[in-house]
């Protein structure tokens, strides 16, 4: 059979990543974290057709998970994370379905899809009466749902797997406080979707540290980028020229690549405090040059490995296990993990 080889662009495209990062990996130069690297030669893999060379049961339960296509280096990942879960067991057979409508309607369809077949879904998707609705239908069929990373309100879902993301945002509010240490700055959000749960949580949990313990801290602006970095980079360049006196930005989910670039070329890298989600190649490299000041980071690896074990669980009608909380951690250019 002829294998075909993906091109790099395609790559690129699939993984979420660049095409210089592709390049580097099949190529097999160095600057590249390893598990972007193992990421990259699945996808390479995958869109070649090759098939993995991990044995799986004939009675392996069939996970689905939709997850959105986007460049976002935190849901490349978790994919990431979740394939390689996955190629440690036996008993599972999982099926990504990445999205690239992350409108509720596109989700909402696509787990409709899935409800014709599927027994276990896990799922990242906006917090919206449409896919609230059918997720209720897909849990009345005796579907195990999993929310990963944002929780969905008000559905019989079997669990959540994810951090506590008012807390990732409170620590927010907290660092960026302590950091400028002045009685009287301004900061700016800018926010991934505000329909992500996740995201409005982490939005009150800023704010009300704000209001507890920084009242001086004010907030001059706030832009929703729909997770697009192009969109990040338009809304950063303008809150900074109308701004020009600003102390800090959060970002609260996607978008980190085109804040930094505008701070940047506006010249206020390394001025405004900059805080964002996600250790990645992109914020290990922005907290090294000095244009980031913190990462709220989470184990993507974790978050992985719960989402399977609990599904897992589900489907076989046990109790799920009590597995420790994923925890939020703070990093700095001074405290960056190296890589193994």
């Amino acid at each position: 059979m002829t294998v075909r080889r993906p091109r790099l662009r395609e790559i690129s495209e699939k993984a979420g990543v660049s095409k210089a990062t592709v390049d580097r990996v099949i190529n097999n130069r160095s600057g590249v974290q390893e598990h972007t690297r193992r990421h990259v030669l699945s996808v390479a893999a995958a869109l070649a057709g090759e098939s993995p060379d991990h044995p799986v049961r004939a009675n392996a339960i069939a996970l689905d998970f939709v997850i959105p296509d986007s460049r976002n280096a935190f849901m490349s990942q978790l994919i990431a994370d979740i394939e390689a879960c996955a190629r440690r067991r036996e008993d599972v057979r999982v099926t990504i379905h990445r999205l690239a409508d992350i409108g509720a309607e596109g989700v909402a369809a696509m787990l409709d899809r899935l409800g014709e077949t599927s027994n276990a879904v896990g799922l990242i998707a906006l917090d919206h009466h449409r896919v609230r609705a059918t997720v209720r239908r897909l849990c009345e069929r005796g579907i195990s749902i999993a929310t990963i990373a944002s929780d969905i309100r008000n559905v019989p879902r079997a669990f959540y797997v994810g951090v506590d993301n008012r807390a990732a945002g409170r620590l927010a509010g907290h660092l960026t406080g302590r950091l400028l240490c002045k009685e009287k700055a301004k900061a700016a959000l800018i926010l991934g979707a505000r329909a992500y749960h996740g995201h409005e949580e982490r939005e009150m949990g800023f704010r009300s540290v704000l209001r507890e313990r920084f009242s001086g801290l004010t907030i001059v602006a706030e832009r929703e980028v729909h997770e697009d970095v192009d969109t990040a980079y338009r809304e950063t360049a303008a809150i900074v020229k109308e701004h020009p006196d600003l102390d800090a930005i959060y970002c609260i989910g996607a978008g980190q690549p085109g804040v930094a670039r505008a701070l940047i070329d506006s010249g206020h890298a390394g001025s405004v405090v900059f805080l964002a989600h996600g250790l990645s190649d992109d914020t290990r490299g922005y907290l090294t040059e000095g244009i980031m000041d913190a990462v709220i980071d989470e184990d993507t690896s974790v978050m992985a490995e719960q989402a399977i074990e609990r599904l897992v669980a589900a489907r076989n009608g046990l109790p799920p296990d009590r597995l420790p909380a994923i925890r939020i951690q703070a990093i700095f250019p001074e405290n960056i993990p190296v890589e193994p």
